[in-house]
């Protein structure tokens, strides 16, 4: 075994943990797969579980700064998203806020912070604590 191997640190995910994954990846599909087939009802209800489970692994992963960046990227892209498929589905997405912006540019607020807390990770952290391993699969 090469020196390397012996001595990186190993992050190992608990199975219970895998499979709330797993079954957030499920919900996101249903709200995904409902906005494009335009089914309010089970699009707006997928919302919710996709949410909150994004949360729940956001704070499960909080210890890690690498997880915790990438894991409330993903909640902010989610409520992004959905805020998206709402103003799609109801009919106010373009509808002009002012000038040009419609409201359904309103999403870029969140996914702006999701780029912003990437970059920070990128940028700033991961270049000050180069002895911190990063969380890899």
């Amino acid at each position: 075994m090469s020196k390397q191997a012996t001595t990186s640190s190993v992050y190992s995910i608990p199975l219970s943990y895998r499979k709330m994954e797993n079954l957030h990846i499920v919900f996101w599909l249903l709200k995904d797969i409902s906005w494009c087939m335009i089914w309010k009802p089970l699009g707006i209800a997928m919302i919710f579980p996709t949410l909150i489970i994004s949360i729940v692994i956001a704070w499960r992963t909080r210890q890690y700064m690498s997880e915790l960046c990438h894991n409330v990227a993903i909640t902010v892209w989610i409520t992004a998203n959905s805020y998206w498929m709402i103003s799609e589905f109801f009919h106010f997405d373009t509808q002009v806020i002012m000038g040009e912006i419609t409201y359904k540019h309103l999403a870029l607020i969140p996914f702006v912070t999701g780029i912003l807390i990437l970059a920070f990770y990128y940028l700033y952290y991961q270049p000050r604590h180069k002895e911190e391993s990063e969380i890899t699969e």
